[in-house]
């Protein structure tokens, strides 16, 4: 089973290409190289993954990496750990329209356009002039 290796303090010039020319000077077998971005930027947020071939061994891989130099940085590569489960939902509010903060509220700031609004005399049109 192929591993998944961490890899952090990467310069923010890194690209993938730079993560494979190491890994190929270091005789490690890759299937695939991934240095994460910032969207806006464009750069390097700092940090990649490294999947390894079927046939490369992780410790050994893990042993290679670590503290090597790259761009002036010293590198630090552990096994990946899977994706944390997020979950969404609850939590306050920013603003009029969510709530005003403290658990959410409903859509409109608390107000629920669904519920009955109590019947208000109605005036006559004399009375309002």
């Amino acid at each position: 089973m192929p591993g998944k290796l961490f890899v952090g303090n990467l310069s923010f010039n890194v690209v993938e290409e730079d993560l494979n020319q190491l890994c190929a000077s270091l005789n490690i077998q890759t299937a695939s190289v991934k240095v994460m971005r910032d969207l806006e930027l464009g750069r390097s947020r700092g940090f990649g993954f490294i999947e390894l071939a079927p046939e490369a061994e992780m410790d050994a891989a893990i042993q290679a990496l670590n503290g090597k130099d790259l761009n002036g940085r010293a590198l630090t590569v552990n096994e990946a750990r899977p994706p944390r489960k997020r979950e969404f939902g609850g939590g306050g509010g920013g603003g009029p329209r969510f709530g005003g903060g403290g658990g959410g509220g409903s859509r409109f700031g608390g107000h629920d356009s669904r519920r009955k609004e109590r019947e208000r005399p109605k005036r006559k049109i004399q009375e309002l002039y």
